[in-house]
């Protein structure tokens, strides 16, 4: 089995190749260059490297959200095209799981934390049982006040990962009362091989869909939706008086 694997959830751009076995390939880029001028460059120089014949892949597993609007409109559509164009599944891996993998294997709480603007962070809160791995809290866009409040309440140590902690990180500190830490930079952020990997194990227990079914969860709505409904309240209100 090749699962082919994209994260653009959020500043990262991320492309792997993963077998059951092991990661045949991966290409992680964290810079200024919008995910459109990199996604596909990237996965051409990954298939030339590895030699792969794309038609090969058995699936591709994309991060479905949350996380940057565009950054998920283009992950998106680009798994939705080479899915429809191959006639491949595509296996959508909610973008905080995969965060939470890199830390495979941790007995502490895993709290990935992306900045969601507007005060809150999109997180959740996962750990390992053994080598299960578990939601403890679904992912949601909440204050981080809240989420630390709810790590508090449960009275266990925690490690923080995502571009959150870099906003949030000295909040965080006034705000915790367990132990906590923050994951080291190579794992700190989105990596399309940890979706690769949660893409195997869900392939296998049959949670693929057909390519033209796949649809980003965004969590919120985006601020053109949202300044649209508040326009569209606004008038109601100023028809009733």
């Amino acid at each position: 089995m090749k699962i082919l694997a994209l994260d653009s959830s959020g500043l990262v751009a991320s492309v792997a190749v993963v077998s059951e076995e092991q990661l045949l390939a991966e290409y992680t880029i964290n810079h200024k260059k919008t995910h459109s001028q990199t996604l596909l460059p990237m996965l051409d120089e990954i298939v030339k490297m590895i030699e792969l014949d794309i038609k090969d892949i058995d699936a591709i597993a994309v991060a479905a959200g949350p996380g940057s609007f565009t950054g998920l409109r283009i992950g998106s559509s680009t798994a939705k095209g080479l899915g429809l164009a191959l006639n491949k599944p595509i296996i959508p891996v909610p973008t905080l799981e995969g965060m939470a993998f890199n830390l495979f294997g941790t007995d502490k709480l895993i709290c990935p934390i992306m900045d969601a603007r507007r005060n809150q962070v999109y997180t959740g809160l996962y750990e390992f049982k053994n080598t299960e791995f578990v939601s403890v809290e679904p992912q949601q866009a909440i204050g981080i006040d809240e989420i630390a409040e709810k790590i508090n309440g449960i009275g266990r140590a925690v490690i923080f990962l995502g571009d959150g902690v870099e906003v949030y990180q000295e909040q965080l500190k006034t705000l915790m009362k367990v132990p906590y830490s923050f994951a080291p930079l190579h794992l700190s952020k989105q990596r399309a091989g940890a979706i690769g990997a949660l893409g195997v194990i869900y392939f296998k227990k049959g949670l693929g869909e057909d390519a033209d079914l796949h649809q980003p969860t965004y969590l919120r709505l985006s601020q053109a939706e949202r300044e649209l409904a508040e326009k569209q309240q606004s008038n109601k209100c100023e028809q009733k008086f």
